[in-house]
């Protein structure tokens, strides 16, 4: 049973910086999955994609947080990061880490190709 859990979400201003964890146990290494960060934002049933890493590497960024927002893991740790820097009110919502068995090169885009979701942490920023 793979289990994904999220911590470092908090209440900062904006222009301030968290960085959000994802430790993933139960089901061997991180390397096997593709990963992703999601959020969900206040008065919002989605959950939109934030950044985006294949378990080969290669990674991929909503428009609103390229340049801002990194992704990275720890295989070492199987511990999956989100360094969020020069944050805005709009990044306000709860933090969703997801993965899923992925095959191929192509990074899986949709929330609804991802299986195995956390609970989600929530990060506020205030103007």
């Amino acid at each position: 049973q793979v289990t994904l859990v999220e911590s470092g979400g908090d209440s900062v201003e904006a222009g301030g910086a968290l960085r959000l964890s994802c430790r993933v146990s139960g089901g061997g290494s991180l390397r096997r999955y593709c990963m992703a960060w999601f959020r969900q934002t206040p008065g919002s049933f989605d959950r939109d994609g934030v950044a985006y890493k294949h378990k080969l590497g290669t990674e991929d960024y909503a428009d609103s947080v390229t340049g801002r927002f990194t992704i990275s893991r720890d295989d070492a740790d199987n511990t999956l990061y989100l360094q969020m820097n020069n944050l805005k009110p709009e990044d306000t919502g709860v933090y969703y880490c997801a993965a899923v068995h992925c095959d191929g090169s192509g990074i899986p885009g949709s929330r609804y190709l991802y299986n195995i979701w956390g609970q989600g942490t929530q990060v506020t920023v205030s103007s």
